[in-house]
């Protein structure tokens, strides 16, 4: 059975940081491409980032570009999000999965996390 479980969620101030992390289980983490996607209140839920198996590659929404960083720990089952100058509008539940490739959609994706809420404040 395929775990994904998402910590470092939280209120902060605009124009702080935080770091969400997602350790995985259950599957050959090394060999899975990763993703993060969000959902804002009364929004679709929508693609943040990807990293591929190895961690070579990466790949963002337009939005986050500059702000946020995908990377992975393959020795700790582990992908992370470092998110920089938050905004309001990055204010979301935040969900890590498994995908099939770097800019997935959202039906192509093969499990999800439960998701952790980041709260931007003013």
């Amino acid at each position: 059975q395929v775990q994904l479980v998402e910590s470092g969620g939280g209120l902060v101030q605009a124009g702080g940081s935080l770091r969400l992390s997602c350790a995985v289980s259950g599957r050959t983490f090394s060999s899975s491409v990763m993703g993060w996607f969000r959902q804002a209140p009364g929004k679709d839920r929508e693609f943040v980032a990807g990293i591929s198996s190895s961690g070579m590659y990466t790949n963002y929404v337009d939005s986050v570009k500059g702000r946020f960083i995908i990377s992975r720990d393959n020795a700790k089952n582990t992908v992370y999000l470092q998110m920089n100058s938050l905004k309001l509008e990055d204010t979301a539940v935040y969900y890590c999965a498994v995908v099939p490739r770097l800019r997935p959609r959202k039906d192509e994706v093969d499990y999800w996390g439960q998701g952790t809420q980041v709260t931007v404040s003013s």
